[in-house]
Protein backbone atom coordinates (compact mmCIF):
# COMPACT_ATOMS: atom_id res chain seq x y z
CA UNK A 1 0.00 0.00 0.00
CA UNK A 2 2.97 2.85 0.99
CA UNK A 3 4.46 1.67 -2.04
CA UNK A 4 1.49 2.21 -4.78
CA UNK A 5 0.80 5.39 -2.40
CA UNK A 6 4.40 6.43 -3.27
CA UNK A 7 4.23 5.91 -6.60
CA UNK A 8 1.15 8.06 -7.24
CA UNK A 9 2.85 11.09 -5.30
CA UNK A 10 5.97 10.72 -7.46
CA UNK A 11 3.95 10.87 -10.81
CA UNK A 12 2.49 13.50 -9.03
CA UNK A 13 5.61 15.34 -8.52
CA UNK A 14 7.27 14.35 -12.02
CA UNK A 15 4.24 15.84 -13.78
CA UNK A 16 4.40 19.30 -11.77
CA UNK A 17 8.64 19.09 -12.19
CA UNK A 18 8.18 18.73 -15.98
CA UNK A 19 9.70 15.86 -15.84
CA UNK A 20 7.23 13.31 -16.93
CA UNK A 21 8.09 14.88 -20.27
CA UNK A 22 11.88 13.31 -20.02
CA UNK A 23 13.27 16.27 -21.11
CA UNK A 24 13.67 18.91 -17.91
CA UNK A 25 16.76 17.31 -16.88
CA UNK A 26 18.17 16.62 -20.19
CA UNK A 27 19.62 20.08 -20.91
CA UNK A 28 23.35 20.13 -19.88
CA UNK A 29 23.92 23.09 -17.23
CA UNK A 30 27.34 25.81 -18.20
CA UNK A 31 28.35 27.86 -15.17
CA UNK A 32 30.35 30.40 -15.13
CA UNK A 33 33.64 29.22 -15.92
CA UNK A 34 32.58 27.74 -19.31
CA UNK A 35 31.00 31.17 -20.44
CA UNK A 36 33.96 33.27 -18.88
CA UNK A 37 36.44 31.16 -21.37
CA UNK A 38 34.22 31.56 -24.00
CA UNK A 39 34.31 34.82 -23.73
CA UNK A 40 37.57 35.09 -23.59
CA UNK A 41 38.15 33.22 -26.90
CA UNK A 42 35.39 35.85 -28.26
CA UNK A 43 37.23 38.40 -27.65
CA UNK A 44 40.46 37.04 -28.79
CA UNK A 45 39.08 36.41 -32.47
CA UNK A 46 37.53 40.03 -32.63
CA UNK A 47 41.03 41.40 -31.75
CA UNK A 48 42.55 38.74 -34.55
CA UNK A 49 39.76 39.82 -36.72
CA UNK A 50 39.23 36.79 -37.82
CA UNK A 51 35.42 36.30 -39.19
CA UNK A 52 35.22 32.24 -39.38
CA UNK A 53 36.95 32.43 -35.78
CA UNK A 54 34.78 34.89 -34.43
CA UNK A 55 31.40 33.02 -35.66
CA UNK A 56 32.81 30.14 -34.54
CA UNK A 57 32.91 32.26 -30.71
CA UNK A 58 30.20 33.38 -30.75
CA UNK A 59 27.97 30.45 -31.20
CA UNK A 60 29.92 28.49 -28.41
CA UNK A 61 29.38 31.55 -26.39
CA UNK A 62 25.37 31.56 -27.55
CA UNK A 63 25.65 27.83 -26.18
CA UNK A 64 27.03 28.30 -23.41
CA UNK A 65 24.93 31.38 -22.12
CA UNK A 66 21.27 29.51 -23.32
CA UNK A 67 22.88 26.74 -21.28
CA UNK A 68 23.59 28.57 -18.09
CA UNK A 69 22.18 28.54 -14.75
CA UNK A 70 21.26 32.65 -14.61
CA UNK A 71 18.42 33.91 -16.32
CA UNK A 72 20.19 36.46 -17.18
CA UNK A 73 22.65 34.69 -19.42
CA UNK A 74 19.73 32.49 -21.49
CA UNK A 75 18.16 35.97 -22.08
CA UNK A 76 21.69 37.26 -23.29
CA UNK A 77 22.30 34.29 -25.61
CA UNK A 78 18.76 34.36 -26.63
CA UNK A 79 19.42 38.02 -28.02
CA UNK A 80 22.83 36.95 -29.49
CA UNK A 81 21.35 34.44 -32.10
CA UNK A 82 18.25 36.77 -32.78
CA UNK A 83 20.65 39.05 -33.87
CA UNK A 84 22.62 36.05 -35.93
CA UNK A 85 19.93 34.13 -37.32
CA UNK A 86 18.78 36.32 -40.30
CA UNK A 87 22.37 36.52 -41.73
CA UNK A 88 22.62 32.78 -42.20
CA UNK A 89 22.43 31.16 -45.52
CA UNK A 90 23.62 27.57 -44.32
CA UNK A 91 20.42 25.29 -43.82
CA UNK A 92 22.75 23.55 -40.72
CA UNK A 93 23.98 26.42 -39.04
CA UNK A 94 20.35 27.89 -39.76
CA UNK A 95 18.90 24.93 -37.77
CA UNK A 96 21.49 24.96 -34.95
CA UNK A 97 20.41 28.24 -34.23
CA UNK A 98 16.80 27.73 -34.38
CA UNK A 99 17.51 24.78 -32.29
CA UNK A 100 19.47 27.36 -29.48
CA UNK A 101 16.87 29.59 -29.58
CA UNK A 102 14.20 27.17 -29.09
CA UNK A 103 15.91 26.09 -25.92
CA UNK A 104 16.49 29.72 -24.41
CA UNK A 105 12.78 30.45 -25.12
CA UNK A 106 12.20 27.28 -23.35
CA UNK A 107 14.72 27.61 -20.27
CA UNK A 108 13.24 31.14 -20.31
CA UNK A 109 9.21 29.85 -20.07
CA UNK A 110 8.23 31.49 -23.30
CA UNK A 111 6.77 28.08 -24.77
CA UNK A 112 4.84 30.25 -27.27
CA UNK A 113 7.98 31.30 -28.98
CA UNK A 114 10.05 28.19 -28.39
CA UNK A 115 7.48 25.82 -30.06
CA UNK A 116 7.53 28.65 -32.95
CA UNK A 117 11.74 28.38 -33.43
CA UNK A 118 11.40 24.58 -32.98
CA UNK A 119 8.99 24.00 -36.10
CA UNK A 120 11.06 26.44 -37.84
CA UNK A 121 14.28 24.43 -36.91
CA UNK A 122 12.15 21.05 -38.05
CA UNK A 123 11.29 22.29 -41.83
CA UNK A 124 14.72 22.83 -42.27
CA UNK A 125 16.04 19.44 -40.64
CA UNK A 126 12.74 17.13 -40.38
CA UNK A 127 14.76 13.70 -39.20
CA UNK A 128 16.17 16.22 -36.00
CA UNK A 129 15.87 13.76 -32.73
CA UNK A 130 16.99 16.38 -30.75
CA UNK A 131 14.72 18.98 -32.17
CA UNK A 132 11.59 16.72 -32.34
CA UNK A 133 12.57 15.70 -28.31
CA UNK A 134 12.24 19.39 -27.31
CA UNK A 135 9.17 19.41 -29.60
CA UNK A 136 7.77 16.78 -27.33
CA UNK A 137 8.92 18.52 -24.41
CA UNK A 138 7.60 22.70 -25.17
CA UNK A 139 4.08 20.68 -26.01
CA UNK A 140 3.91 18.70 -23.20
CA UNK A 141 4.59 21.78 -21.27
CA UNK A 142 1.91 24.28 -22.74
CA UNK A 143 -0.41 21.18 -22.14
CA UNK A 144 0.24 20.73 -18.45
CA UNK A 145 0.08 24.58 -18.17
CA UNK A 146 -2.89 24.52 -19.42
CA UNK A 147 -4.15 21.79 -17.30
CA UNK A 148 -3.30 23.49 -14.35
CA UNK A 149 -4.98 26.88 -15.67
CA UNK A 150 -8.38 24.90 -16.11
CA UNK A 151 -7.61 23.32 -12.39
CA UNK A 152 -6.94 27.07 -11.02
CA UNK A 153 -10.06 27.97 -12.64
CA UNK A 154 -12.34 25.54 -11.22
CA UNK A 155 -11.00 25.62 -7.81
CA UNK A 156 -11.53 29.53 -7.99
CA UNK A 157 -15.38 29.11 -9.60
CA UNK A 158 -15.90 26.23 -6.45
CA UNK A 159 -14.29 28.68 -4.22
CA UNK A 160 -16.72 31.72 -5.28
CA UNK A 161 -19.41 29.14 -5.24
CA UNK A 162 -19.26 28.31 -1.78
CA UNK A 163 -18.75 31.40 -0.46
CA UNK A 164 -21.92 32.25 -2.43
CA UNK A 165 -24.06 29.05 -0.59
CA UNK A 166 -22.69 30.33 2.45
CA UNK A 167 -23.75 34.11 2.35
CA UNK A 168 -27.24 32.59 0.81
CA UNK A 169 -27.74 30.29 4.13
CA UNK A 170 -26.82 32.74 6.49
CA UNK A 171 -29.20 35.64 5.00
Amino acid sequence: MDAAIGKVFGSVSDFISGAASGFSDEFPLCDTDIISGCEKELAEAQKAKDEGRTKECIMRLSWALVHSKMPGDIQRGVAMIEGSVVNDTSAMKLREKLYLLAVGYYRSGDYSRSRDCIERCLEVEPESGQAQTLKKAIEDHIVKDGVIGVGIAVTAVGVVAGIAAAFIRSG
